[in-house]
């Protein structure tokens, strides 16, 4: 038996050409300014806030970011999976950025309410989807007052809502004496909403007469305890923004009240009176306050 030609037989594969060039050593240089800029759109996405338009700001810089990674990677016959990763990351960051532009858009209010988020909402950080909530429990409606007609009328008037003035000016007085004046964006009823418990019923104690021609927003009680149980937050922003408006009310009367002898009248320490008013607030309308010894005597 003769022994095989292995020179004969050539069992050498020849390898496959590569469907892709190989990298094979790093490079030298620096990477395009492309991909720099994409770092930096990263870089400035990541430090986008909350909200609506926080996020907003942190899609778009996303979007534009993973955009310009794609066409880094795609200039780079090295980088396919980079390439891909990139081009998926850039659609669902714009899908997000579509999404989130869609939703700014359709929650959007009259002018009233805009005004009313930005005065009093906005700053105690409520997010336009919480707000909403809010317009929603009052119906989105406006009501208005004429002049000299009444908001309440003292010992006839159920306290069954929750009001904030729009515009104009009201006139609170008790027994016919003048107390104080309610101004744009304060709350018409908050000393009687503050002193009711939800199952509890009242009548104001104060008579509310419109000085101009009125517009206010009411909250019915039984649907702002609703909404109040659905959403605790809510709840909590409303029972600050509500002993705010108590609070400004009690030092507009303390700066009103004086004495027989001319002395402030601090209504939190009946005890003490400051120094003398001046000439100008003495020749304001002002509520009389007896001495604490009269009122002993």
């Amino acid at each position: 038996m003769e022994p095989p030609d292995w020179e004969a037989m050539n069992f050498t594969v020849e390898p496959a050409a590569p469907g892709y060039p190989l990298c094979e050593e790093w490079k030298d240089g620096s990477e395009g300014s492309v991909f720099h800029l994409a770092n930096i759109f990263l870089f400035f996405g990541f430090m986008g806030g909350s909200g609506f338009y926080g996020l907003l700001y942190l899609f778009t810089f996303l979007t534009l970011g993973f955009f310009c990674s794609t066409v880094w990677a795609w200039s780079d016959p090295c980088t396919t999976d980079s390439f891909l990763w990139n081009f998926a990351l850039f659609g669902v960051c714009l899908g997000q950025v579509l999404h989130v532009s869609y939703r700014l858009r359709s929650v959007s209010f009259e002018k009233d309410f805009q005004e009313l988020y930005l005065c009093m909402f906005k700053k105690l950080g409520v997010s336009l989807t919480h707000f909403g909530k809010i317009v929603a429990c009052c119906d989105g409606d406006i009501h208005t007052i004429e002049p000299d007609h009444c908001f309440a009328i003292e010992g006839k008037t159920a306290i069954d809502k929750l009001s904030v003035l729009l515009s104009g000016r009201v006139r609170v007085t008790v027994n016919g004496e003048f107390l104080h004046y309610i101004y744009p964006f304060q709350f018409l009823d908050s000393p009687e909403w503050d002193s009711l418990r939800p199952s509890e019923e009242g009548i104001f104690q104060v008579t509310l007469r419109a000085d101009n021609p009125c517009r206010y927003v009411a909250w019915r009680r039984k649907k702002l305890y609703l909404l109040f149980a659905k959403h605790r937050y809510i709840a909590k922003v409303f029972a600050l923004v509500v002993r705010n408006d108590i609070a400004e009310k009690l030092y507009s009367l303390n700066d009103k009240a004086f004495d027989k002898a001319g002395r402030r009248y601090d209504l939190r320490l009946p005890s003490y009176c400051h120094m003398p008013g001046t000439e100008l607030e003495k020749a304001d309308v002002f509520l009389q306050v007896p001495v604490q010894g009269e009122r002993t005597a």
